[in-house]
């Protein structure tokens, strides 16, 4: 029986208990380097299980290739890194189809399961919970960056990068773990909506509306300089355009970087947690101890209406 949806992913209960999670995401390269581009790529495929408090069972990779243009080679490296995450988050790629394109695209359809009555929802927040966020924001700004400059140009240090492909090769595995003991039954993960419109999903989808501390969000390393100079996702315009008329403002309105960096798409993001408050702050350590650049970073609220996000820009 189908018992919900979230993203990109569909929930079917079992007789047993227990639920299959499926879903499925393919994008094309997000850096040079083959077999990295493969493991965040199997990273992000996963994250819609993670994201509902499974674990992932089984995948079948998904390609397209110009093999008039690109060796097999490299894909072979693609592959390798697709399999090297799978082996990491404990499942097993068990073949796939590959068809010719102009441009080159990976991922993984997974499954994976878990138990029903720990089922995280995009629609079970609450009001009055705090809003954790696993990640830090910028990945999209980063690599839109790192596809435009020249190799080594300083706007874009190698650490900042480094710091991007770091954050997308990271599972949500131990986020998804500590997130099931801290009670959380409203999550989604951060992908291409960005910040903004996967926030406003949640609380559309949960009857309740939300306040972000704009200056508690982590961001990744010169995120802020690169969207100053113009380093945007074609992405962000959409986001921004889709989520708009439901922002309000608290203390002034923020500049265009901001809103920018709020709605910057993201790959590999990491989880949106609605926790209950007496419980977030030791959720965010044991995150922290685990190596997320975790915070809390608002909370949910009936004094704004459903659906609604007010960004409050001064504490």
């Amino acid at each position: 029986m189908l018992i919900g949806t979230g993203d990109d992913a569909a929930v079917w209960r079992r007789p047993d208990g227990r639920a299959l999670v499926s879903t499925v995401d393919f994008f094309p390269p997000v850096t040079d380097d083959a077999e990295t581009w493969g493991r965040i790529a199997a990273a992000n495929a996963a994250s819609d299980v993670y994201a509902m408090g499974g674990r992932p069972l089984f995948a079948l990779n998904i390609v397209v290739w110009p093999q008039d243009r690109l060796p097999l080679e490299l894909l072979g490296a693609v592959l390798r890194g697709g399999a090297a995450t799978a082996e990491e988050g404990g499942w097993q790629v068990l073949g796939g189809h590959t068809t010719e394109g102009p441009e080159p695209l990976y991922g993984q359809a997974v499954t994976g399961e878990v138990q029903a009555d720990r089922l995280m929802r995009n629609g079970g927040a609450a009001a009055d919970r705090s809003l954790v966020l696993t990640k830090p924001l910028g990945t999209g700004i980063i690599t839109t960056a790192h596809k435009r400059l020249q190799p080594g140009d300083p706007a874009l240090p190698e650490s900042a990068f480094g710091a991007a492909v770091a954050e997308m090769c990271r599972l949500n595995a131990t986020a998804s773990e500590l997130a099931a003991e801290a009670r959380v039954t409203g999550a989604t993960d951060v992908t291409g909506f960005g910040l903004l419109g996967h926030l406003q999903e949640m609380c559309a989808a949960s009857g309740t509306g939300a306040a972000l501390q704009v200056a508690e969000v982590p961001l990744l390393p010169e995120v802020a300089s690169l969207a100053a100079a113009g380093y945007v996702p074609g992405g962000t315009g959409r986001n921004l355009a889709a989520v708009g008329r439901h922002l309000r403002f608290r203390s002034g309105e923020p500049d265009a970087v901001l809103l920018n960096i709020l709605a910057d798409p993201q790959t590999s993001g990491g989880l949106l947690l609605a926790c209950p408050p007496e419980g977030a702050g030791d959720l965010v350590r044991a995150l922290t101890a685990a190596g997320h650049a975790a915070a809390v970073i608002g909370e949910t609220t009936g004094s704004v209406p459903a659906g609604e996000i007010e960004l409050v820009l001064e504490s």
